[in-house]
């Protein structure tokens, strides 16, 4: 099996655990504002750290192969990307909706091709990983079914039928 060859050295474990930390804090006490409260994907958007953390062990896990590891690069470029739909930046915790819909589909396509112990023992969050994916892909499909874009696209098929 071929190893990918990184450009820069991955954190250490303890910047990795410093940057998990930290992300929690900041999410937990976001869920304390007013904002946070009433925040409809507050508890979706608690599971980022879980998920960028999962990512990172999923990288350096020798039973995943290359191909895997390049999807899996893909979902962490997106969550420390500052462009993206929803920015961090500019949005605040809440900006990590889409980071955590990114890392579910990256993570689902992994459970398509490994067993799940292989990713589980990886999973550093408070529910089982499985749980959670459904409940994020389930309010996933809620959010996208809700977009504009999506009708949209329902009346551009409708109207390439006729």
């Amino acid at each position: 099996m071929s190893e990918i060859e990184l450009k820069k050295p991955l954190p250490s474990e303890d910047e990795q655990k410093d940057f998990y930390e930290k992300l929690r804090i900041r999410i937990t006490d976001w869920l304390h504002t007013k904002s946070g409260r009433t925040s409809k994907f507050g508890e979706y958007i608690l599971f980022a750290p879980d998920l960028f953390h999962l990512l990172m062990k999923s990288m350096l896990d020798n039973r995943i192969d290359a191909k895997s590891k390049a999807l899996i690069g893909s979902g962490l470029l997106y969550f420390i990307s500052p462009v993206d739909v929803l920015p961090e930046g500019l949005v605040g915790p809440g900006g990590f909706m889409d980071d955590v819909i990114v890392a579910a589909f990256v993570v689902n396509t992994l459970l398509n091709k490994f067993a799940p112990e292989v990713l589980e023992e990886n999973w550093a969050g408070d529910k089982k990983l499985l749980f959670t994916l459904q409940k994020i892909s389930e309010t996933g499909n809620t959010v996208v079914g809700k977009l504009p874009s999506r009708s949209l696209l329902g009346r551009f098929i409708k109207k390439k039928k006729k």
